[in-house]
């Protein structure tokens, strides 16, 4: 099955707010793997388990390419992991902090296809969660299609977890000067990544954004 493809399709990284000092220094989004051998900063939110597991996933259009060596985005806010986060219960995950911390970083799908072709830098998107046992991953944007995008976009997800759950992925980082956009939970949030912001060469447009959470 094929579905209609948007027309100008947005990704969105999700991250604890503490840690966006520690992304504007290194001036890019990093991979897992990348993150791993440095001093921590900032708070973690996702789960080790998955993390691991994801450090050995290898991608089909790459195999020597593991889904950990890239930054992951989903094609969506609101994810099945904010809700997660926002529940506060799940065994694997330790962070408590509820989904008020989190920040929503948007990029264009386009643009950072077209940066990593002329860079050198190998990406591929998947249509369900590159964390689980299986998932079908592609290097075409013609294979956009193969998302489900209707899960992709679906505000009850209980019957197309795994679909709402697709993600793109780039090999080793992203720079952040193609950050476009950064949505908030609430005004408070707002002031402090706009402050966080104020010194950085590049300042992406910051906005409440209360309906890309829970």
């Amino acid at each position: 099955m094929t579905f209609l493809v948007p027309a100008h399709p947005k990704i969105y990284h999700i991250v604890h707010v503490d840690k966006l000092p520690a992304i504007l220094s290194t001036g890019a989004l990093l991979c897992d793997a990348m993150i791993r051998p440095r001093e921590p900063a900032g708070t973690t939110i996702g789960m080790e388990k998955i993390k691991q597991r994801r450090l050995k996933l290898i991608l089909k259009t790459y195999p020597a390419l593991h889904v950990g060596d890239c930054v992951p985005f989903y094609f969506c806010p609101r994810s099945v992991m904010l809700y997660l986060l926002h529940m506060k219960n799940h065994p694997d995950i330790t962070y408590d902090g509820g989904q008020e911390l989190i920040i929503h970083i948007v990029a264009d799908l386009q643009c950072v296809v077209k940066w990593a072709n002329e860079n050198g830098k190998r990406w591929a998107f998947t249509d369900s969660n590159a964390g689980s046992f299986y998932f079908n991953d592609y290097c075409n944007m013609h294979e956009l299609c193969k998302i489900d995008w209707n899960a992709v976009n679906a505000t009850y997800w209980q019957d197309c977890r795994g679909k709402k759950q697709a993600e793109f992925l780039i090999e080793e980082k992203l720079p952040w000067e193609l950050i476009e956009h950064i949505g908030v939970y609430s005004l408070k949030y707002d002031k402090k990544v706009s402050s966080a912001l104020s010194s950085a060469s590049h300042r992406p447009s910051v906005e409440v954004k209360r309906n890309w959470y829970y």
